[in-house]
């Protein structure tokens, strides 16, 4: 393989700026623009050390730096890795990275650090597609999901299911080959209760992802109502600051805006929108319909009603577009003398597929904030925002190719159920044994393996 080299860190002025480099002619390449202080070529040097010297070109010093050496096979990539440890400026990083290249290297891929460690055999796909999650974890629960996966849960769990399934399989090909001397009674039996056990362990990952996804990605909240309900201010509460003007002026929300909050662990993706009502203003039409668009694609939407005036066509608009989502009210201005009550606020609900839950808030003095924090908790996490040792799938691949593995093996049910001969089963078998072979990496195309890695960020 070719050695690659990349800046590691961000180009922006910081105290500090990496270079990593990773091929066989790493150290070869390093040794050529370095000059340790000691006069001692990388080479010649024990891996695992750091290098104090500078990097030249020519007689000219281009920077005062410490290089980590690291030898095959005991690095990131199994490769030979050299890290350059520059100071952060943004030429100079530039100036180390060209003579890199001058020098043989090439420009790395996006990902190729990681890739090069899983086709080299050090981590697996899951674990691989865990160091991006563990790189955007948006919340501590996020990253210790992502710790989980990285330090090979997931792996362990499939490659035993795996093993489970292989055995059967070559039990009855061991069968068909010699059916002499192998006898398949009650064997029937014997794969039905091994499926049942794979099975359930299977489901209970599928079923993971909603949470998952979740944890990984934040649960995406909508603040929906009519103008002047109060929808920034309750914004601006979640917040604790004034991320949005209020103003007495009705429309003065005409956009969406955005911002994010964690609440225990878990992200909410906030999304403050324009009051939904009749409008001739150009403007103020296109931010009512990013509100609607907001809705359809918001895991939770805060629906904020006046509780200082009577409702409204509008919000019985508001509430027909929210039908079917999960949802929770809330009942704002609760400070002010009330004309609607959680009573008739309610009577507008009848007849929806999901009823909300509805709870009395006021932006102005911060009730209801602690409540309705423990209402999204229980919404979504059944009261309790904590991870333990449970595996929680958050990879829409990894999910596609267990549903895939779980078809198959109710295949393998219905062969048994029908007295099909054994050959059936054994497609079935293989079939489910290759979709969790895709979720490890280890029946995965170079196609699919080049997509994984494309979404990296560059240096990884």
């Amino acid at each position: 393989m070719d050695t690659i080299a990349a800046i590691c860190t961000a180009l922006s002025p910081s105290g500090i700026g990496i270079i990593r480099i990773s091929g066989e002619e790493a150290i070869t390449i390093a040794d050529k623009i370095f000059k340790g202080a000691d006069k001692k070529k990388l080479k010649e040097s024990d891996s695992h050390t750091i290098h104090y010297g500078h990097i030249v070109d020519g007689n000219e010093i281009v920077d005062e730096v410490l290089v980590m050496l690291m030898k095959a096979p005991r690095s990131y990539t199994m490769e030979d890795v050299v890290e350059i440890d520059c100071h952060g400026g943004i030429l100079v990083l530039k100036k180390v990275f060209n003579l890199l290249i001058e020098n043989g290297c090439r420009p790395s891929e996006p990902g190729e650090f990681t890739k090069r460690a899983f086709l080299n055999g050090r981590i697996d796909l899951t674990s691989a597609e865990a160091v991006m999650d563990l790189i955007s974890s948006k919340s501590e629960m996020a990253r210790k999901n992502s710790v989980s996966m990285l330090n090979g849960k997931m792996y362990e769990l499939i490659k035993n299911l795996r093993e489970e399934i292989l055995y059967y399989i070559a039990k009855i090909e061991a069968a068909l080959d010699d059916p002499e001397h192998m006898s398949l009674d009650g064997f029937e039996e014997e794969l039905q209760e091994k499926i049942n056990n794979i099975q359930e362990k299977i489901n209970q990952l599928i079923k993971s992802y909603d949470s998952g996804k979740i944890l990984k990605e934040g649960i995406n909240t909508a603040i929906v109502g009519k103008p002047n309900a109060g929808k920034s201010s309750i914004l601006n509460m979640i917040l604790n600051e004034e991320r949005a003007i209020v103003t007495e002026i009705k429309g003065t929300t005409r956009d969406t805006l955005e911002e994010s909050y964690d609440i225990g662990g878990i992200t909410l993706n906030l999304i403050d929108t324009a009051g939904i009502h009749e409008s001739d203003d150009v403007v103020e039409k296109i931010g009512i319909e990013r509100a609607k668009s907001a809705i359809e694609k918001a895991d939770l939407v805060l629906y904020v009603a006046d509780s200082s005036t009577e409702t409204d066509v509008f919000d019985d608009q508001i509430i027909s577009l929210i039908d079917g989502k999960k949802s929770i009210c809330l009942l704002n201005k609760s400070d002010l003398q009330r004309e609607t009550t959680k009573q008739e606020l309610n009577a507008h609900f009848e007849g929806c597929l999901i009823k909300p839950v509805i709870l009395y808030t006021s932006a102005k003095n911060g009730e209801g904030k602690e409540e309705l924090f423990e209402m999204i908790k229980e919404m979504f996490f059944a009261g309790e925002i904590s991870f333990n040792d449970e595996i929680m799938v958050s990879n829409l691949r990894q999910k596609n190719d267990l549903v895939i593995a779980s078809d198959s093996l109710k295949k393998v049910s219905e062969s048994i159920e029908n007295s099909m001969p054994e050959d059936f089963l054994s497609i079935d078998l293989m079939s489910a044994y290759a979709a969790l072979g895709e979720i490890i990496g280890e029946e995965v195309s170079d196609d699919l393996v080049d997509k994984i890695f494309s979404e990296f960020c560059m240096g990884k």
